[in-house]
């Protein structure tokens, strides 16, 4: 059974060689072998290279999480998140070269892509949860998948800067929040606009509803009277 010391040994084994090597040479058993354990150990913690992304990402999630600045809560939605989300830029950094060979692998593979941009989605979550933010419903899937795409090309531009200040990734990062609250101004506008058409529409599936629901007891009564006795013999013979 691998211990959490296992674990840790083989996900820091496994980002050391994408510092170093493409993905498609990044294979199970180079990561088990790299990482001086068995491969059945391997297999019993971390099923594919994906789980291994996978757990990579929910490590930076609870370093995020556990630095939350407490200092913040008071200040308004969009500085808690700008802080949050420069608080996982900081955390990915020793990682910088892994994410580079990541991105390379994924522009190629759609399928990687997809699994990834999963991830992301799920992470961004709980960035909205560290900056105290929640939006339910449909409005709030729409709002992490744009901040999934919006942090990916916020990272993109942190993985070519040199800068340790990261003045590019920090302008570019406060366009993409100043384009997500401007998009989230139209939606809630939308919304306002549309509601009474989406009143109307239920007023009249409600009485389409009704009046079927009317004529269907109708016939249903219809069928269940019971013929008073005698009233057989007014049928024709023929029937």
């Amino acid at each position: 059974m691998a211990t959490a010391k296992t674990d840790e040994k083989i996900l820091s084994t496994f980002l050391d060689l994408l510092s170093r090597h493409s993905y498609e040479e990044v294979s199970l058993p180079l990561i088990a072998e790299e990482a001086g354990v068995k491969l059945s150990d391997l297999r019993a913690r971390f099923g594919s290279r994906l789980d291994l992304i996978e757990a990579f990402v929910a490590q930076i999630d609870r370093l995020v999480l556990d630095d939350a600045d407490p200092e913040m809560s008071d200040q308004p939605a969009r500085e808690r998140l700008f802080d949050v989300l420069m608080t996982r830029l900081d955390h990915l950094t020793p990682h910088k070269q892994a994410l580079r060979t990541l991105e390379k692998a994924a522009l190629c593979d759609p399928g990687l892509l997809l699994h990834l941009n999963r991830m992301a989605v799920n992470s961004q979550n709980w960035m909205l949860a560290a900056a105290g933010i929640q939006i339910p419903g449909v409005k709030g899937k729409l709002v992490t998948q744009g901040l999934a795409i919006s942090f990916a090309r916020v990272v993109r531009v942190w993985l070519d800067e040199a800068d340790e200040g990261m003045p590019r990734t920090m302008s570019r990062l406060d366009k993409e929040l100043d384009a997500g609250e401007d998009w989230l101004g139209r939606l809630d506008k939308a919304q306002k606009m549309s509601k009474p058409f989406f009143r109307l529409a239920g007023k009249v599936a409600c009485r389409i509803s009704g009046r079927r629901s009317r004529r269907r007891s109708g016939s249903d009564y219809g069928a269940d009277v019971t013929p008073e006795p005698g009233g057989e013999d007014l049928a024709p013979a023929s029937a």
